[in-house]
């Protein structure tokens, strides 16, 4: 049999709906619509889901059949928009295999279409597709109310949501025992040596040496004694590896593995770091009677299904486009002031957002002038110009260009701020006496002298402004180590070498269960 799930009876809405009637050729990574077809004759055309079950006779006939059907469509949907949506239902539908068709694909699939379906905020798209949201806990029923026969299901994502896969695991397979380590914790890596670090942005890996000198800095206020150098390091080289950790669905900061130098033993040793954001959202003191505001987050990648950022923790530079984003309680309508405050406290740009009445989300993208200036950032939300609340985010100067080290000539064009310090044709100067905001010109010369830096002093800069934003909780060892009070990553709750009997994977059993 073949499980291919179809779109129903309306056929020629979905052939409209799919742009199967319009000729559509991709080239240089674009989708151009060239103008109307006919659909061929005696055919019925069928689609839906592009998730299916295909059977190896019928994947053996679509693959090696010259007969005039497979022909035919293979050319046809060669200049179709979304061809996986319906070539494998139309062949089959028209083949000697139209009788092992059942209109089942076996899977759950988390449709929430007014969040799925965010085409309007790409730049150009002639057609809409829309995609499934990641499952949550508020989902779990329909996990135990499906009346077809089920195997599969998607969305499922750790970064988003791992209460909601654990759900699932001890539906199935009953719960772990009492006292198993790592059960709220999640790690995904994002960096590993073997990728290369051409496979990551120059900012992403500027902060990650950044976090690991942070992390050099614990080690030795924390366990160093006077006279003893045993627990004092020396960076060596790129980092090993980079994970997110998460726990309890909370983001909570980075692991760098990294290699050092002993200063003591003069031996090699790699160790861990783990950094974890400061606190920087804070509601206005005294508190205004404005209440609709939740919270207030600056980043880049706004993902507008999930409606998180997906650049986690923000890693941001000179050259890249922040979004600020805000979630809401339900109100009345409102209009807020947004207002951006650059680190020499220049208004770069203020705007108004209408907040209606069912909102829950907002965010916006101003259009400033790169580069932006290195330093923290401040963004102010204020109600009939109150304020209400505040956050902080760091643009970070950047010690790598292209993963080289950052000449003076680059580094002076890319951390002195936008051209004629202006991040908009609009100045805003008049309101920073009105927002009792001081314009601080020593600052300002200051900071165009630290544009100029290079090497060490760069980096000093660079630690000073992360530390400002940034915390190293703790440090731990992958191997043998000469610090006699620095502890094993093994022996850690919070090490990706900490103990995960969740995630490992041994041989199917007999009944078929992995555990």
């Amino acid at each position: 049999m073949n499980f291919l799930k179809s779109h129903g009876r309306d056929n020629a809405r979905f052939i409209r709906k799919q742009g199967l009637d319009r000729l559509f050729l991709e080239c240089d990574t674009h989708m151009w619509r060239l103008g109307d077809r006919k659909i061929p004759e005696g055919i019925t055309v069928d689609g839906g889901s592009d998730w299916f079950l295909l059977n190896r006779k019928f994947v053996e006939y679509i693959t090696f059949s010259t007969d005039d059907l497979v022909t035919k469509m293979k050319r046809f949907y060669s200049f179709t928009l979304l061809p996986a949506e319906s070539f494998f239902h139309t062949v089959l539908e028209n083949s000697p295999y139209c009788d092992t068709m059942v209109d089942n694909n076996l899977r759950i699939t988390n449709w929430n279409r007014k969040l799925g379906c965010k085409c309007q905020y790409k730049n150009i798209v002639d057609w809409c597709g829309c995609s499934p949201n990641d499952f949550k806990p508020s989902d779990f029923h329909r996990f135990q109310q499906t009346a077809r026969p089920t195997f599969f299901a998607r969305k499922f994502e750790a970064v988003v949501n791992q209460e909601v896969i654990s759900q699932l695991d001890y539906y199935l397979y009953g719960n772990y025992p009492s006292g198993t380590p790592g059960l709220r914790s999640y790690w995904e890596n994002v960096y590993d040596e073997p990728d290369g670090i051409h496979s990551i942005s120059d900012v992403a890996l500027t902060l990650y040496h950044s976090f690991s000198r942070l992390g050099l800095k614990k080690a030795e206020t924390s366990f160093h004694m006077d006279g003893d150098n045993s627990c004092r390091y020396y960076p060596m080289g790129h980092p090993v590896s980079v994970h997110l950790y998460f726990l309890a669905d909370h983001f909570q900061g980075f692991l760098i593995k990294h290699h050092t130098t002993n200063l003591a033993a003069s031996k090699l040793e790699t160790l861990e770091t783990w950094v974890i954001p400061k606190k920087v959202f804070k509601i206005a003191s005294p508190p205004s009677d404005f209440g609709r505001l939740h919270f207030l987050e600056v980043g880049t990648d706004w993902d507008a299904k999930e409606r998180i950022f997906r650049n986690f923790g923000g890693l941001i530079s000179p050259t890249d486009e922040p979004v600020s984003m805000q979630k809401w309680a339900k109100g009345p309508n409102v209009t807020v002031t947004v207002i951006w405050v650059d680190p020499v406290n220049v208004i770069a740009a203020t705007y108004d957002i209408l907040i209606e009445s069912s909102a829950e989300f907002t965010h916006y993208k101003p259009p400033l002038n790169l580069p932006l200036r290195p330093g923290v950032w401040t963004i102010k939300i204020l109600h009939h110009w109150v304020p209400v609340a505040e956050t902080k985010f760091l643009v970070s100067p950047l010690t790598f260009l292209n993963k080289q080290a950052i000449r003076q000539e680059e580094a002076t064009k890319l951390h002195g701020g936008p051209p004629k310090n202006a991040y908009m044709e609009q100045s805003f100067q008049g309101l920073n006496p009105v927002l009792n905001i001081p314009v601080s010109t020593g600052h300002l010369e200051q900071l165009k002298k630290n544009a100029m830096l290079t090497g060490t002093k760069l980096e000093t800069w660079v630690d000073s402004l992360v530390g400002s934003v940034w915390s190293a909780v703790d440090i731990c060892t992958t191997g043998p180590t000469s610090c006699p009070l620095m502890q094993a990553c093994s022996q850690t709750s919070w090490s990706s070498l900490s103990p995960d009997p969740k995630s490992e994977l041994g041989p199917v059993r007999p009944d078929g269960r992995l555990r």
